[in-house]
């Protein structure tokens, strides 16, 4: 017990120490939202990594899916790696960057008012991204419960309490900077913890190849071993699983505000290789540790029902307690950094996006900050309030969250990159497409999963935009060009980057 308190001691302190250290850079709104645009390629790629990957992840996915689909689960990692990050930054990254400067937009419901020209746009996105991020930050605390319980024995409201009062108080004071190096931190807290905590895992079963023989064993009404199997005993759910966790994060506003902070084209390379492998060995290694939860000793209920919540806190309730240690370092790292994220986007989206142009339309940099602040500290305690009485499995409240944000967001964020079609009833489409395949499965549940649910509403809204653009008016092609003419403009690269002309 005490080496576990030292050690969560030391963490806090870090975390709160670099939060006053980085206050110098949160004293205008360009500094608190964005670090002033000039974060370099390890802070972007650690941040973007660590708002990916929490608790939820961790202790409710990896239990979750691990169960469900055996070692096959390690794909979901792999997915996230390709689709969620190396993929996600060569799309998005540098156009992101350089579009968003452009039109001055500092936040995801921003961008869809100055590239789409319509105010009730971005005032509507502030909203879906405020209501829709609450139930992920509920999602977040509700990871730690299980945890804390089996390490501490303490009451899991203390827990999420503390929690949020840290979080609260180094993201108030340093804004976007204190969050990236507080993510480097712990980035790389995770790093060693996963492949730590596997290895132990794994030698208390006999090492790898004994493990994978015992999980054959286990019994599947598909085919025997299905639960060692290359696709596991469910690949239709499985794919559906990937699709939501790795294209989830093109449409999540705390993701693609990452792409807006970063410094330069040399930041964009070197950041996509770094969160690409971060991507591999946190998400890949925690979903190929749920991937023995069938031999972890957690047993179904009389009705069938499995408490996945559990099941990664049993499989490490054996640790030692060093180990244990790291692990609950670990998932305060991967809970605490997406947590920032998430109420940093959620604070500076309603301040800058709807109460601004709505209600305190004079509003200089000095009341934006205040207004931040302050609602920055109210999502906390919404989100404590729903934490402490979690409505559901941790992963069906992220499904949730991510299938609605993505669902709406995700199809007019893309296109409107690339494309100078999109019109605004289109994007409103995806709007009323996302949020209403969400809401609509939450009340009548005719798509089984609330995981599938949100995949199908993310490809639903990337069919509905280009169909819906064809069918309606245009924007006006003055105003459009105006908008893309940033990707036209000429720049000087080193060779090494581009090939010059030869000259005849």
């Amino acid at each position: 017990m005490v080496i576990k308190v030292i050690l969560l001691i030391v963490f806090f302190a870090v975390m709160i120490g670099i939060g006053f250290y980085s206050r110098k850079h949160a004293t205008n709104v360009s500094g608190f939202v964005l670090g002033g645009r000039s974060v370099g390629p390890w802070l972007t790629a650690f941040a973007y990594g660590t708002s990916y990957f929490s608790a939820v992840v961790f202790v409710g996915y990896a239990g979750q899916f691990g169960y469900k689909y055996g070692i096959a689960s390690t794909w979901i990692g792999i997915g996230n790696a390709v689709l969620g990050s190396l993929i996600a930054w060569v799309v998005l990254g540098r156009r992101t960057r350089i579009m968003t400067k452009h039109l001055k937009s500092m936040t995801m419901p921003d961008f869809f008012g100055k590239r789409y020209e319509s105010k009730s746009l971005r005032v509507a996105a502030s909203m879906i991204a405020f209501i829709f991020l609450i139930p992920y930050t509920a999602s977040v605390y509700n990871g730690l419960s299980n945890l804390f319980g089996m390490a501490f024995d303490i009451d899991y409201r203390i827990c999420v309490l503390v929690m949020a009062l840290l979080t609260g108080v180094y993201v108030i004071v340093g804004g976007y900077m204190a969050t990236a190096l507080n993510d480097l931190v712990q980035g790389i807290i995770m790093l060693f913890g996963i492949v730590a905590v596997i290895a132990a895992v794994l030698s208390g079963h006999g090492g790898f190849m004994a493990a994978l023989k015992e999980l054959a064993q286990v019994p599947s009404d598909v085919m025997p071993g299905a639960y060692s199997s290359f696709l596991g005993p469910d690949p239709l759910n499985l794919l559906g699983v990937v699709i939501l966790t790795s294209l989830g994060t093109w449409g999540l506003p705390q993701m693609i505000q990452k792409f807006y902070a970063i410094k330069d084209e040399k930041s964009v390379h070197t950041g996509t290789i770094i969160s690409t492998l971060f991507a591999i060995v946190v998400s890949g290694g925690c979903y190929f540790l749920g991937g023995f939860s069938q031999i972890s000793g957690v047993q179904a209920a009389a009705d069938g029902t499995v408490a996945y919540d559990t099941i990664i806190p049993m499989m490490l309730s054996s640790l030692p307690d060093i180990l244990i240690g790291v692990v609950i370092v670990l998932v305060l790292s991967a809970s605490m950094s997406t947590l920032s994220s998430l109420v940093l986007t959620s604070s500076s989206t309603l301040t800058l996006d709807f109460i601004k142009p709505l209600f305190v339309k004079d509003m200089n940099d000095k009341k934006q900050l205040i207004w931040m602040r302050v609602l920055l500290a109210c999502f906390i305690i919404i989100s404590v309030v729903i934490a402490l009485d979690p409505p559901a499995f941790i992963a069906q409240l992220m499904g949730i969250s991510w299938g609605a944000l993505a669902g709406a967001f995700l199809a007019p964020f893309l296109y409107g990159l690339y494309w100078k079609g999109v019109t605004k009833a289109a994007v409103w489409a995806s709007f009323v497409c996302g949020i209403g395949i969400t809401v609509s499965n939450m009340f009548f549940s005719y798509i089984a999963s609330p995981i599938n649910a949100g995949a199908i509403a993310m490809i639903a809204g990337l069919i509905v935009v280009p169909v819906v653009s064809v069918l309606t008016p245009k924007m006006k092609k003055e105003k459009i060009d105006g908008i893309f003419e940033c990707l036209e403009q000429k720049v000087v690269v080193e060779q090494k980057v581009a090939l010059p002309e030869e000259e005849e």
